[in-house]
């Protein structure tokens, strides 16, 4: 995964499928609950297929990021079978989604100039 520091407040996680995916979600929610001031941008765009270690990780980085943090997660690039997890699991009411990373990023400024 590449993790970058698109700004100051935001931060760009672009994920690979696993196995690097567990590593990649436990690295981020490390470096969040740190550093803890950033809004998460995170694409999906290549990856595959999630199992419920990587749901179970992406809520834990959703509550510190959401909850304990009052910033923002969006999610992007899924594909149709990420997404149809989404679904099934009733999660796509928990996360933000947006279609690309620029849409994400997008979602995020307009959020932080309020």
């Amino acid at each position: 995964m590449t993790i970058q520091n698109w700004s100051d407040n935001v931060l760009l996680g672009e994920l690979q499928d696993d196995p690097v995916l567990s590593d990649d979600l436990t690295a981020l929610v490390e470096q969040v609950r740190e550093r803890g001031d950033q809004d998460v941008v995170l694409d999906f765009t290549n990856v595959g297929y999630v199992n419920s270690s990587n749901i179970a990780k992406l809520l834990k980085l959703r509550k510190i990021v959401n909850i304990s943090h009052h910033r923002k997660m969006v999610l992007c690039g899924i594909n149709s079978q990420v997404w149809g997890v989404f679904l099934i699991t009733g999660l796509e009411k928990l996360f933000e989604f947006a279609d690309n990373v620029s849409l994400a990023l997008a979602t995020i400024q307009i959020k932080n100039n309020r």
